[in-house]
């Protein structure tokens, strides 16, 4: 078996991170313990999985990846419901035909992008890509 499975990520404020995606993604804590010798939480975030260390971010680069893309139903309900938590956006919904998206940012800012797709007006290769699960 070959599967991406989740992503890791710092949080210098472990409870602030969590409730952050409980409250904005609907996220669910799986577990909240030690696991390789530091405190771990694993939360599920719809299919997906992301792992929380409660330590600092090292560091003041997050390396090499850009954001955290999270496929969505109803776009402007959710960016309603996490502006009414104070969750802050770059823009507004950007649109581009049968694809749209928000970007903000996490705790300790983890670039989140946000983003709806009208699955059955893309091209074949695109809605394979977007539809697996």
């Amino acid at each position: 078996m070959l599967d991406l499975h989740h992503i890791h990520i710092f949080a210098s404020d472990a409870a602030l991170t969590v409730d952050w995606w409980e409250r904005n993604l609907g996220a669910v804590v799986s577990h909240d313990g030690d696991f390789g010798g530091s405190r771990n939480i694993f939360m599920k975030v719809g299919q997906g999985r992301l792992n929380i260390y409660d330590q600092l971010p090292r560091g003041d680069s997050t390396g090499a990846y850009h954001h955290i893309g999270i496929r969505v139903d109803n776009l402007k309900d959710l960016r309603d419901r996490m502006a009414s938590n104070g969750v802050e956006f770059r823009s507004d919904i950007r649109e581009f035909g049968n694809w749209r998206y928000l970007m903000c940012a996490a705790p300790d800012q983890v670039l989140l992008e946000l983003f709806e797709i009208d699955i059955d007006d893309m091209p074949t290769n695109l809605a394979e890509f977007f539809n697996l699960g």
